[in-house]
């Protein structure tokens, strides 16, 4: 498979990196006997397809004293799709850990449940879509409480190491578009005037009197 030239570059620079974190996470596995494997499998399972982290953005959208979190969450998480799913994943073409089946990282990856995955790896799009909407919700909540979002998270970007579907640069890549776009999601909520919040309102209402209606 003909590489390209981000894809080696980032494999070259990130060499020492990439192996040194994979086998610093992989001793959860050694350590356990592979007991976290089924909850990593888990929070991996959360970020797939971003789906269901835009489904809990459009449930707080419905809800006026959430409806400001979940549109930004929603925004964040559109904006880090589109960065990268349709950009830097087609651009860089970067093949996944477990490709080479030469490595170490083959190796690892045969062991901890071997996850396939079917698009390329830099930068990590669970990864992404976690950080864009879980940014955008420490931005938007309370900060005394709403740090927490993060742990979610940084649990998706182990998770992703630990399966060995990912290299941690990709991961650090995901982080930072995420965070990039879960300021963005938030800033476009904030700027949003208030009468598409009352919008939302309206819609709720009227679709409440139908209900009433056809009851009666």
């Amino acid at each position: 498979m003909q590489i390209t030239a981000a894809a080696l570059w980032l494999n070259t620079c990130f060499a020492a990196f990439d192996q040194s974190i994979t086998l610093l996470v992989h001793r959860l596995y050694t350590m356990a006997g592979g007991f976290f494997t089924p909850f990593f499998e888990f929070i991996s399972l959360l970020g797939k397809g971003g789906i269901f982290l835009v489904l809990l953005s459009l449930a707080l959208m419905l809800y006026r004293p959430t409806r400001r979190f979940g549109t930004a969450m929603l925004f964040g998480v559109a904006i880090g799709a589109l960065f990268t799913n349709v950009f830097l994943k087609v651009v860089i073409a970067r093949p996944r850990p477990y490709a080479d089946e030469s490595g170490i990282f083959y190796q690892l990856w045969l062991l901890v449940g071997q996850n396939v995955e079917s698009d390329m790896s830099f930068p990590s799009g669970h990864t992404t879509a976690a950080f864009s909407t879980m940014t955008a919700l420490f931005l938007m909540g309370n900060k005394k409480y709403s740090w927490t979002a993060f742990i979610f998270a940084f649990l998706m970007g182990l998770a992703r190491i630990y399966l060995v579907v990912h290299y941690p640069s990709d991961v650090l890549g995901g982080i930072i578009v995420g965070v990039v776009a879960g300021c963005l999601g938030a800033l476009i909520a904030v700027k949003l005037p208030e009468a598409w919040y009352a919008s939302w309102r309206k819609k709720k209402k009227a679709g409440e009197g139908k209900c009433s209606d056809s009851e009666n």
